[in-house]
């Protein structure tokens, strides 16, 4: 399934319950903080084991709420997700040339 089909049903699936209703900037943007955070508890108490891998199944659900989110957050701001995360990267491209930043974890102000 492409990202597109993805977004359509998750917004079809909120439009289907009339949930829209509930969907203000604030509250979405709150919940996709809140979804963040439990995709960060998966990885709570791990210690040394960087990838949890049982903790996988976990992860994909709570980073496709994550997702899900901010399809709702994206719909309900008129903005078009991919256009917004491609513009990103360009910006992004600009802060962290190549001949700089690759293999440097430095922030793009300590290049």
């Amino acid at each position: 399934m492409v990202f597109e089909d993805a977004a359509r049903k998750a917004l079809a699936f909120r439009d289907e319950r009339d949930w829209a209703q509930f969907h203000n900037p604030k509250d979405l943007a709150i919940s996709i903080s809140l979804e963040a955070a439990e995709l960060l508890e998966t990885f709570q108490w791990s210690g040394t084991d960087l990838e949890v891998a049982k903790k996988r199944e976990a992860m994909v659900e709570e980073l496709a709420d994550v997702a899900i989110y901010c399809i709702f957050l994206a719909s309900e701001l008129g903005v078009d997700l991919a256009d917004a995360v491609s513009a990103k990267i360009d910006a992004n491209a600009v802060k962290y040339p190549v001949d700089k930043a690759r293999g440097n974890s430095k922030k793009y102000t300590e290049l």
